[in-house]
């Protein structure tokens, strides 16, 4: 394997550098958007007076991005051609994270919503990989135009881990579906216009086939969203959703009937490698500005960066960043070379916890190097540390994570290879 960055991902690189400086910044910059981005005056995204929502300007900034951002060919950069893409491979991908990331909060990258120039698509990824070709000529330009938005509902109150007990069911009746149950963290339910609402169609609890993924319009009769949760991260579009005699069209099923984690689980792992990047990149920018703060900073009469205990607890996490990047690319690539995902989900799960354990550490280490002013809202290691502490517990907790990896190790679900 070759360890340097391909020719045309280091061009886009650069191609991506020169918009955010030419294109992205001004609006940053423009109508006092950048309180957004101020770390003293991030609640401005909070609608506090709404549940705690999104504010609408903060939305219609994020969509201007986006517009921007498609318009110059990058915004969908990861999907296939025939949907305005540029086939875009995982590793392509990891490393863009990665790079966007490190620079620091900005309009041009910004994790609490995953909100990115190069856009993190994955319910498109999901219709594109499981959907017919009607379902993904009706709703893949919906989706991608903003005319679609679809949560995601999995979770449930009382099986957070463990989505193969799931209480939420779906009855046949005729060409419809009746769903009953309810949703935790049922996420970007605040502007959704459908939701992925998976519901036990058939089998037993605890086991994983007989799940199904429905397109839910939220409008539908009986639909309630009954609270937005708040979080650590705000602002929120986290929902909790009950769901009381749904009818849906059996047409409406994604993928194959009692197959439906099959979705859920390209969702995470598409999320999860992602995640990791980024949380590499955030996690190294933490390091960059306390070393650049240590260099700078003068204490009893030299600079702070001389003395070991300063040095020491750095250059440890710069070493687990090197090992930690080295993993990402590897099981990108082994992705990108056609494995399927399941056979290296224990790698995806390494990648992830250890990722963004790294972050939060780095973010700590920032924090605790830089003293009172790396405490303070000036500096960004408080914010790093919130938006990146949920990637410890979304998209499986980190406990649930290191299982998948003790069960390919013991033997419980496939001997682990190297």
């Amino acid at each position: 394997m070759d360890f340097s960055i391909p020719a045309h991902t280091q061009q886009l690189l650069n191609d991506l550098d020169q918009f955010i400086d030419d294109v992205i910044k001004p609006i940053e910059n423009a109508d006092d958007n950048i309180r957004f981005f101020d770390h003293r005056r991030e609640d401005s995204r909070t609608d506090w007076d709404r549940n705690g929502l999104p504010n609408a300007e903060w939305e219609a900034l994020l969509v201007r991005m986006r517009e921007e951002a498609d318009k110059a060919g990058f915004l969908r950069y990861h999907l296939p051609e025939r949907f305005g893409g540029r086939n875009g491979t995982n590793l392509d991908m990891a490393i863009i994270r990665e790079h966007l990331a490190r620079k620091g909060l900005g309009l041009h990258n910004d994790l609490q919503n995953e909100s990115s120039i190069v856009g993190n698509l994955v319910t498109v990824l999901m219709m594109e990989r499981y959907g017919t070709p009607q379902q993904q000529e009706e709703w893949i330009p919906k989706m991608l135009g903003g005319k679609a938005r679809i949560g995601f509902g999995l979770t449930e109150p009382q099986h957070g881990s463990d989505a193969t007990w799931m209480e939420t069911t779906a009855v046949r009746d005729g060409d419809e579906w009746i769903i009953n149950g309810e949703k935790y963290w049922n996420t970007g339910m605040h502007h959704a216009t459908h939701d992925y609402v998976f519901a036990r169609t058939s089998g037993n609890p605890g086991e994983g086939h007989g799940i199904t993924n429905f397109i839910v319009p939220v409008d539908t009769p009986g639909v309630e969203i009954k609270e937005f949760m708040w979080t650590f991260n705000m602002p929120t579009d986290h929902a909790h959703v009950t769901f009381t005699d749904v009818r849906v069209h059996h047409d409406d099923i994604l993928g194959e009937e009692g197959r439906g984690l099959q979705t859920a689980q390209l969702f995470v792992h598409e999320n999860r490698i992602r995640q990791a990047a980024s949380s590499l990149g955030a996690g190294l920018h933490c390091i960059d500005t306390a070393v650049e703060w240590a260099n700078n900073r003068t204490t009893f009469g030299k600079p702070l960066s001389q003395n070991q205990a300063i040095q020491f607890p750095l250059a440890e996490l710069y070493t687990e960043a090197e090992m930690i990047r080295a993993l990402i690319w590897k099981t990108a690539w082994q992705l990108d070379e056609g494995i399927d995902h399941m056979e290296i989900t224990d790698k995806v799960a390494m990648c992830n916890y250890r990722a963004n354990r790294f972050c939060c550490d780095a973010a700590d280490r920032g924090m605790q190097t830089c003293g009172g002013a790396g405490y303070g809202r000036a500096m960004p290691f408080e914010h790093i540390y919130r938006h990146h502490r949920r990637y410890r517990i979304t998209e499986g907790t980190e406990e649930i994570q290191i299982r998948k990896v003790a069960g390919k190790l013991f033997g419980f679900a496939g001997r682990a290879k190297g």
